[in-house]
């Protein structure tokens, strides 16, 4: 159940950048989108202290912010265009093959 939860967490990590991207613009404050940041950063913390009783703190953190990076990253491609370059592709890679290792370990 603790895994559970550190992935749940991981996929709150990435709502939190989306909501203060989309909640900050030319235009003004969005506070719908702030509140989701806000939320997602409650929740998210939430979750990983959770996990972290009987994942050890380490690998719960390192596999926190690797699903919320991972996640960031590819909703930053396919939803607000940003470079899909091979350096980033391949960088990102490693930061999956790190959370996998650390999943296995």
């Amino acid at each position: 159940m603790a895994w559970i939860a550190l992935f749940l967490a991981g996929l709150c990590e990435i709502g939190w950048p989306v909501g203060l991207k989309l909640g900050w613009t030319d235009e003004g404050i969005r506070p719908g989108w702030l509140l989701l940041a806000i939320v997602a950063i409650v929740v998210s913390g939430a979750l990983l202290m959770w996990a972290q009783r009987t994942i050890p703190m380490g690998t719960a953190y390192a596999i926190w912010t690797g699903i919320g990076a991972v996640g960031a990253f590819t909703v930053g491609i396919l939803a607000f265009g940003d470079t899909a370059s091979t350096i980033r592709i391949v960088s990102i890679a490693l930061i999956v093959a790190g959370i996998v290792g650390l999943k296995l370990a």
